[in-house]
């Protein structure tokens, strides 16, 4: 059976395609959500469920799994459809103007027009290399999506940007203690943060890394290596977060017929790509003056839905209407 086709298919389930789906029902657009993920979030729910997030206005802090909730509640007002758990891998145009989506499982798609939210694309951790490392992977975490299960214990934060030195300040009531080693002589984080850890007693270790992991059948000790002078020291140790960066990677939307930078996908200030039809917002898009933080994003998802709307027709408003004005809400 030839599957439905839908005004607006939106890929990525992060905030930024959340809102954007809201905002297309506004529009009245027939909108589908795909996202590669078994859950909607993106790098929120996948890396900082735990953490406080700052940098919404209106919103002076909220932990990352109630603003996923939030986002995931608010896009769900018009009844889009969400396909989870599906990796696109390739994007034609039709003759007939629409999109032919297909997808890793043989899923097929159809839509006339797309917007592109994948945040910055597919995420690969970088691994802590140190000797032994491999023994202790039920030790190592990349991510804080549970604080609970490192309670008491002795933790040892191996980086040196803000996901490190939020962890750092996150575990610091939790853990029994808190160890921050980093490589370089200066932390990569917001100089408040920075600043914060500093000031909080948290143990710190600047121009060091960890070199070997020692234990049992579990971690108990490691192995840290000054950089300037090579010396040697040792903790105690249960547990390791890991915070080395990530290699990000838009994969193959390189292939899918529009232009291309290093870091996403070049739009101009209406989110179009250079390929009619598909627009990009987020982290993803690429323009002079970007920024990436959420709140731009939610800027940006609007323009994208908008672009589509007048792209589809014409004759179309601009801009949708006031939300508190919608009919939806005045019921």
């Amino acid at each position: 059976m030839k599957p439905s086709l839908f005004d607006v298919t939106i890929i990525g389930g992060g905030p930024v395609g959340l809102y954007a789906a809201f905002y297309s029902g506004l529009r009245a657009m027939k909108t589908k959500i795909i996202d590669a993920e078994p859950d909607v979030g993106g790098k929120i729910r996948y890396f900082y469920p735990e953490k406080l997030i700052h940098d919404i206005g209106g919103i002076p802090e909220i932990l990352g799994a109630d603003l996923v909730a939030d986002f995931k509640k608010q896009a769900e007002t018009f009844d889009p459809t969400f396909v989870l758990n599906t990796r696109v891998t390739s994007v034609v145009k039709q003759n007939d103007g629409t999109f032919y989506i297909e997808t890793e499982n043989g899923e097929v798609h159809l839509s006339k027009t797309i917007v592109i939210a994948v945040g910055s694309g597919t995420y690969k951790m970088n691994p802590l290399k140190a000797r032994f490392a491999e023994d202790y992977t039920s030790a190592l975490h990349y991510h804080l999506r549970d604080l609970k299960k490192l309670r008491n214990k002795k933790v040892v934060i191996s980086g040196g940007g803000d996901a490190a030195l939020d962890a750092a300040l996150m575990l610091l009531p939790i853990a029994k203690n808190v160890e921050l080693i980093y490589r370089g002589d200066d932390f990569k984080g917001y100089e408040e943060r920075a600043k914060t850890v500093l000031d909080s007693g948290i143990s710190t270790h600047l121009h060091h890394e960890i070199t070997s992991l020692y234990g049992d059948k579990t971690l108990k000790e490691i192995e840290f290596t000054c950089t300037h002078s090579g010396e040697n020291k040792r903790i105690a140790c249960d547990a390791i977060f890991v915070n080395h960066g990530v290699e990000v990677d838009i994969g193959n939307m390189r292939d899918w017929g529009f232009e291309t930078e290093e870091w996403g996908i070049s739009v101009n200030h209406e989110m179009e790509t250079t390929m009619p039809g598909i627009y990009a917002c987020g982290d993803v898009a690429c323009y002079p003056r970007k920024i990436r933080i959420i709140q731009a994003g939610l800027h940006e998802g609007p323009i994208a839905i908008n672009s589509a709307k007048k792209y589809l027709d014409p004759k179309a408003a601009p801009e949708a209407m006031v939300s508190t004005h919608h009919e939806h809400f005045m019921n």
